[in-house]
């Protein structure tokens, strides 16, 4: 008898928002060219998988650190998505996405092998291309109705 390995991947994700003259912008960071999922397109300032033993809160905390050299004050949690890439599944994503108007320190790149820009851009004009599962995320932020919960490629 063949047992089928099913996982659930978590990952946690830290939008930067600040007032800008069309209405809020967001801090996103464009992925490294030779990064191998989604390289040169547009995403989260912070985000990463939760480690065993870390809850989703302590990953995105760790996560801004890492990637932007922050910690965020008084994080909001915005969403859960559930996703896959279609078909017949051997893994699920589960990703808890975040928001911060406040942190400590001056976001910049802290893994320059990882992230090649990064940009302040108004939540109605997101730059292109982006990682369709955020960017479903920051569309439904943009329009001001984000559900607690979402799924994609079902």
């Amino acid at each position: 008898m063949t047992l089928d390995c099913f996982a659930v991947v978590p990952a946690a994700y830290l939008f930067l928002l600040r007032p800008g003259g069309a209405g809020d912008e967001v801090l996103l960071q464009r992925r490294g060219p030779t990064v191998p999922y989604m390289g040169g397109r547009w995403a989260a300032g912070a985000a990463g998988h939760v480690e065993r033993g870390e809850t989703a809160v302590d990953a995105m905390v760790r996560e801004a650190a890492e990637e932007l050299g922050i910690a965020p004050v008084s994080p909001i949690f915005l969403t859960t998505m559930q996703r896959t890439q279609g078909g017949e599944a051997i893994d699920e994503r589960v990703d808890f996405f975040f928001t911060a108007r406040a942190w400590t320190g001056e976001p910049r790149i802290m893994e320059p092998d990882k992230a090649s820009d990064l940009g302040w851009y108004p939540l109605g004009a997101l730059p292109s291309p982006m990682v369709p599962h955020e960017e479903t995320v920051l569309r439904a932020l943009a329009s001001g109705t984000v559900p607690p919960y979402l799924s994609q490629g079902f």
